[in-house]
């Protein structure tokens, strides 16, 4: 009943001839009883992409009022964000890695923690350079960490694989208008099985969340976010075993793999590697700023 609950429309609409400030204030107002932490970010963040404008516009234009239209849209856009819609598929966008990414219910949205592994993969590509480095993306979703990878690594050869054809789609849109050197290629793909040559590196952002832990999500994702991109078999690791039994046969010799894990995944990973590439070298379990497990690294 909890999450039918949150997928119900909202009632909550603007005066007419609102100006911003009051705009902003009666929308912070309804994010805050709804028990939202980040309730005058989300109202200005929304309301400066109805208006076409940048966050800081507000602030000195305060008095501007709303056209209808705007009202009627921003309205609309803080009902859905009381309902726990997530602001980057609101107003279609997010950054990542300095990267202004196009993102929607079709691919997961990306964390900031993911930057982990393409600060990973980007020394990698430094040391290598300027000889070229071929990576598989594996789950790409929106192209985040091949677009980063391809944005700072000049060498970097990337492909980009997706079971998921939907999120392919919105890869392509961000690559198209941001691979400027045609770096990227995108593959559908289960896992590595469309790739069509052996790789230097191998970087996955994987679904880890185990089934018992995907129905106590917060509402932002569980009701919004595409499940496939999240929960992986009863302890969370159906997806990274599934990679691990494919890598050493899509790898060169010397090859790294990086992969992010759950935050209590650490000990059970490392169990992983161990057992099915007992061929695996310079093997590291990486915690995130907050302490947590975030990133194992071996090669082969």
């Amino acid at each position: 009943m909890a999450l039918l609950s949150v997928l119900q429309p909202v009632m909550w609409t603007l005066t007419p001839a609102t100006a911003v400030g009051r705009a902003v204030n009666a929308a912070t107002q309804r994010l805050e009883e709804a028990g939202n932490p980040t309730a005058r970010l989300d109202a200005q963040v929304i309301l400066a992409h109805v208006l076409g404008v940048g966050r800081s516009w507000l602030f000195a234009h305060y008095e501007y009022v709303l056209e209808p239209g705007q009202s009627e849209r921003y309205t609309d856009l803080i009902a859905r964000r009381i309902a726990h819609e997530p602001v980057a598929y609101l107003v279609g966008r997010k950054e990542f890695y300095g990267i202004e990414l196009q993102v929607d219910h079709r691919v997961l949205i990306p964390r900031p923690e993911t930057e982990m592994l393409v600060d990973t993969v980007l020394d990698l590509a430094a040391t290598q350079a300027p000889a070229p480095l071929k990576i598989a993306d594996v789950g790409t979703g929106s192209g985040a960490i091949a677009l980063a990878v391809a944005a700072n690594a000049p060498n970097a050869q990337v492909f980009a694989l997706d079971l998921s054809v939907d999120a392919l789609n919105v890869a392509r849109t961000n690559i198209a208008r941001l691979d400027t050197r045609r770096q990227i290629t995108t593959l559908h793909s289960n896992l590595l099985s469309a790739l069509p040559e052996c790789v230097d590196v191998i970087v996955a952002n994987l679904p880890y969340v185990n089934s018992a832990d995907y129905g106590t999500l917060d509402p932002d994702v569980r009701a919004y976010e595409p499940q496939l991109a999240l929960e992986s078999g009863p302890q969370g690791l159906d997806a990274i075993t599934n990679l691990l039994q494919q890598v050493a046969h899509y790898l060169r010799a010397g090859g790294t793999v990086i992969l992010e894990i759950g935050y209590d995944q650490g000990s059970p990973v490392v169990e992983l590697v161990n057992r099915l590439l007992p061929q695996a070298r310079h093997l590291e379990l990486t915690q995130d700023y907050q302490g947590h497990d975030r990133m194992v690294t071996f090669s082969l």
